[in-house]
């Protein structure tokens, strides 16, 4: 398995973000101009309103396709870093801590998992300044 890094970690699916989300947006940018031109014309409005409509919902459910799975794996990534911090510390994580730094800090090793999660805290770290300072990662290829 590749080591993970702060350079490597972030995972791209190309058909979903570099093909279904172009053409999604072409999509409805297509059905405005279509919907535009034929209300200047006179006939078609219907159609042309329903092709945008069903446009514009074709690209909020790929939004949402993704956006929903994310939002329930920071749930699990949360209650799994708050359980892991437990373990070594028998102390919940810091309440102050947001989502998304707790995701940032999944990375990091054991060993500096402890002292990066109060650094955190106590810096309100951004969850891109926390992955920066993680030295030894924890490979997490599941993320989706």
């Amino acid at each position: 398995m590749e080591e993970q890094s702060y350079a490597k970690h972030t995972q791209l699916v190309p058909l979903f973000h570099f093909v279904l989300g172009p053409l999604c947006g072409l999509t409805v940018l297509g059905a405005i101009y279509n919907l535009v031109r034929t209300l200047q014309n006179g006939s078609g409005r219907v159609d042309a309103a329903l092709i945008a409509v069903l446009s514009f919902t074709v690209l909020l459910t790929s939004v949402f396709s993704r956006v929903f799975p994310l939002k329930a794996q920071d749930r699990a990534i949360r209650a799994e870093e708050n359980l892991r911090h437990y373990v070594l510390t028998q102390k919940l994580l810091d309440k102050r801590l947001s989502v998304k730094q707790i995701v940032g800090l999944r990375f990091a090793s054991d060993g500096e998992f402890v002292a990066l999660a109060q650094r955190a805290a106590d810096e309100s770290l951004s969850p891109d300044a926390i992955k920066r300072a993680v030295k030894n990662w924890k490979v997490d290829t599941d993320r989706l």
